[in-house]
């Protein structure tokens, strides 16, 4: 639940939309719930929508919206995110395994899509429709009761799409029923990155993944909050102004500067790039973005040249202040885990990232807290519905990390980079620093398709590129 300067505020943004709030808005003093009289849809007479304002733990602030209409007995219900669109669209991938996997909290936007893949490979997809506060097995409910309602109707109509759904509402059964269904996989994109899986301190690997990316012009003006119909996405003003690679001579240390469109409030921008040449390793580009408009900044780095036969994973022993001021390049790629500090952060997590060892560390924290716990709550408590048991370990997790910061404490952190393009500062060099160890090793086939490996063709693409066209004129 959340405070009643909260409600307060919230009940006054919707008694604003009214000339007579105090003969349209109540709240129950008990629950915080807010009521206020609505046109039914179905009769067209007046009915009640329910309106309550939660504080998710490790997420944000929702809105619970219930509407009942006691003339037609019409009810339905859906959530509403109370704050605004995030600056990244966001897509969450869970492999569940157990019963309590079932149990996962779910919040899914009205704009998020969401996907499962039984045991058996079979992809199953919901659009885009109603809010929903769940779980995961009440998501396989709603497949199953939405997939099975028609089968009846489709065994006479479509017999060919009723064989086909056959095995699929089978697994879905087995999977509520408990009968060897696991493991499976969900995942949750979301435009406006207000969708959420929950997580679970145990989550380690691959299990649980949460991943940024930035949104499209064309995505902007699906959401409605681009700013110019005739403007073009990052991506492509860079494209349109880099001119001919051959006519290029990008010096090193020189800022170079495109006009962009800012994520936060989709107005021009800039992006400053400046290429760096890191000793002993190669060539970077730094990304840096600044809207004079409403202030957002954000910094990247991506890593050039060609594609490793190799991951490479480096492992750094960190034994005081010394080794906490050393240089650290973590690319978008790669995965960072430690398990003195039982930290593991996925591949895209922070994206790319140059710093020092104590600064990857002070963001990962600072990150971690405002996910986790309320950042305008001094007492760090998590939210009413957070259990005790879950804030001992998440306090545990931070006492750990803050005195790893403070040079109080000797961990060893690992990048796992399967493109090679990461980089942690030898203050030996030339001679050996016995504190590093270095290993290549072969990418997983997980590890080749997240990276779009899998499908790419380097060789003989053009006879195939015309084959291709040559059987589309036929």
């Amino acid at each position: 639940m959340v405070s009643k300067a909260d409600n307060d505020a919230l009940e006054a943004q919707f008694e604003s939309q009214f000339q007579k709030p105090g003969d349209l808005v109540e709240r129950d003093e008990d629950t915080g719930a807010m009521s206020i009289e609505s046109l039914c849809m179905n009769c067209h007479k007046q009915g009640v929508t329910r309106l309550l304002l939660l504080r998710v733990p490790y997420f944000r602030d929702i809105i619970l919206e219930s509407f009942e209409c006691e003339h037609c007995f019409l009810k339905n219900n859906s959530i509403k995110s109370a704050g605004q669109i995030q600056e990244r669209g966001t897509v969450y991938t869970l492999r569940v395994e157990n019963e309590e996997d079932l149990q996962r909290q779910v919040i899914r936007s009205d704009v998020s899509s969401f996907k499962l893949t039984t045991k058996l490979g079979n992809e199953i997809e919901v659009p885009k429709g109603t809010g929903q506060l769940t779980n995961v097995e009440g998501m396989v409910q709603l497949i199953h009761e939405n997939l099975s309602g028609e089968q009846d109707l489709r065994k006479e109509q479509a017999p060919e799409l009723y064989e086909s759904l056959v095995p699929i509402i089978d697994s879905l059964e087995k999977i509520m029923n408990r009968e060897d269904a696991f493991p499976f996989i969900i995942s949750l994109d979301d435009l406006t990155g207000n969708s959420w899986i929950a997580p679970n301190s145990t989550d380690r690997g691959n299990k649980y993944t949460r991943r940024e990316y930035p949104r499209t012009h064309e995505q902007n003006e699906e959401l409605g909050i681009s700013a110019d119909a005739n403007a073009v996405s990052q991506e492509d003003t860079a494209q349109l102004d880099a001119g001919d690679p051959e006519d290029l001579d990008i010096v090193d240390g020189q800022v170079y500067t495109i006009p962009a469109e800012c994520p936060g409030c989709n107005k021009e921008a800039e992006v400053n790039i400046k290429k760096v040449n890191i000793p002993y390793f190669k060539e970077v580009l730094l990304f840096g973005t600044n809207c004079g408009h409403c202030g957002y900044k954000s910094s990247a780095i991506k890593t050039g040249g060609e594609v490793p036969e190799k991951g490479r994973r480096i492992t750094l022993q960190v034994n005081n202040e010394v080794d906490l001021s050393r240089d650290i390049l973590k690319s978008d790629s790669a995965g960072l885990y430690s398990p003195e500090l039982d930290l593991d952060v996925q591949p895209g997590t922070l994206g790319g990232r140059f710093t020092t060892v104590e600064g990857l560390l002070v963001e990962i924290r600072d990150q971690l807290k405002g996910a986790i716990f309320d950042v305008d709550d001094s007492t760090h408590s998590g939210g009413d519905s957070m259990a005790s048991s879950d804030k001992d370990k998440w306090q545990r997790f931070f006492n750990r990390l803050d005195q790893a910061i403070d040079g109080e404490l000797k961990f060893t952190i690992t990048l796992q980079d399967p493109m090679a393009s990461s980089y942690v500062q030898d203050i030996c060099s030339p001679a050996i620093d016995h504190q590093i160890t270095t290993e290549d090793y072969t990418r997983s086939a997980e590890e080749e398709d997240d990276l779009g490996l899998t499908d790419m063709k380097t060789e003989g693409y053009e006879q195939a590129e015309a084959e291709t066209e040559t059987t589309q004129k036929e």
